[in-house]
């Protein structure tokens, strides 16, 4: 969530980027959180609005560019006007990814490149998901007060911005440690979004198909996916986008014999808890049924991090210091010919 904090390093930042003259480079470092850490709203709007919008967002069910439509059109720093405001120096920008189809404008708000939505765009995704806004907030939207720096403005005419890493090398990257055990890698998808608990459904009928017919894949073999998926809140539980996958998962497969699972966010932070994701195991709704957990009424809880934190089975990294959105594999252990 945007805190003081990040508000005050913002200020620093947007101050460093209008006192750079034309013989100087500004560098920036951009990754995924930067749409929440680099607070600075738009005149007119207050760091407590930003947090309340940024909440109603994040239990909207939004997908991340959708999100950081509304985000760029009420910020004062985002949406190209960092990169606006150091002109005439050019601005070179690295960015890691943590967005399905790597888009610079949706990586942290896009701070540093041209955005060619509009404040009705971010006012349509408002009313799509009847997202509450204070009619000041409203207004910066409405009156186009909150539009954003667009392509061809000459204050981003020497901009150089390169993506530096992606989901899509995090699982090219993963599939070689598994090759290199010995197993087939199949990767799904690196953009791969949606509601969570729908994804781990669908990830659950696929890993049945190959496990039981040997389509569209055959065991033993790995299925890596990435992207990021969404979590409409209705519960009171505590949870993220990787545990309440890899519960619905679970749930859809009903103690399949022979496969095991990971999800987690690469940051190393599920949610607002400092719990990276999860582990899933054959017997994972066993053991909880042991215990009195009904995994059901975890999910209808979005109690993900309560779930797997019961069974031991919660991941915990620490900061990873990346972030290139969520990761996910299912491991199918069973060989077509075992019988």
């Amino acid at each position: 969530m945007p805190d003081a904090a990040g508000l005050a390093a913002a200020e620093r930042i947007l101050a460093h980027a209008r006192a750079a003259g034309p013989d100087d480079t500004v560098l920036c470092l951009v990754s995924g959180g930067g749409s929440a850490l680099l607070a600075l709203p738009a005149p007119g709007i207050t760091l407590a609005d930003e947090q309340a919008v940024n909440r109603a967002l994040l239990a909207s069910g939004a997908t991340i560019s959708e999100m950081n439509c509304v985000r760029r059109h009420l910020s004062g720093i985002k949406g190209g006007r960092l990169a606006a405001a150091a002109h005439p120096a050019k601005v070179v920008t690295l960015l890691l990814s943590d967005v399905p189809g790597d888009h610079p404008r949706d990586i942290a708000s896009g701070p540093t490149v041209a955005d060619e939505t509009t404040c009705d765009d971010a006012l349509a995704i408002v009313r799509r998901y009847a997202v509450d806004l204070p009619d000041h907030v409203r207004a910066v939207l409405e009156t186009g007060a909150g539009e954003t720096v667009k392509p061809g403005d000459p204050r981003l005419a020497g901009i150089e911005t390169r993506v530096i890493a992606t989901p899509q090398m995090a699982l090219e990257a993963a599939a070689e440690v598994g090759r290199a055990a010995g197993l087939p890698v199949h990767i799904l998808g690196d953009a791969i979004e949606g509601e969570a608990r729908d994804v781990g459904t669908v990830m659950a009928g696929i890993v049945r198909q190959v496990a039981s017919r040997g389509q569209p894949f055959t065991a033993p073999c790995i299925l890596l996916s990435g992207g990021e998926t969404t979590v409409t809140v209705r519960g009171a539980g505590k949870g993220g986008r990787n545990v309440e996958f890899l519960l619905s998962l679970a749930i859809g497969l009903d103690g399949l014999p022979d496969v095991w699972g990971l999800a987690c966010d690469t940051d190393g932070v599920d949610g607002l808890e400092e719990i990276a994701g999860a582990i899933l195991t054959p017997d994972t709704l066993a053991r909880a049924w042991a215990i009195g957990i009904r995994p059901k009424e975890a999910l209808a809880a979005n109690d993900g991090h309560g779930f797997f934190g019961a069974l031991a089975d919660a991941v915990v990294t620490g900061p990873t210091l990346t972030n290139v959105n969520d990761f996910r594999a299912v491991i199918i252990g069973r060989p077509e010919n075992s019988g």
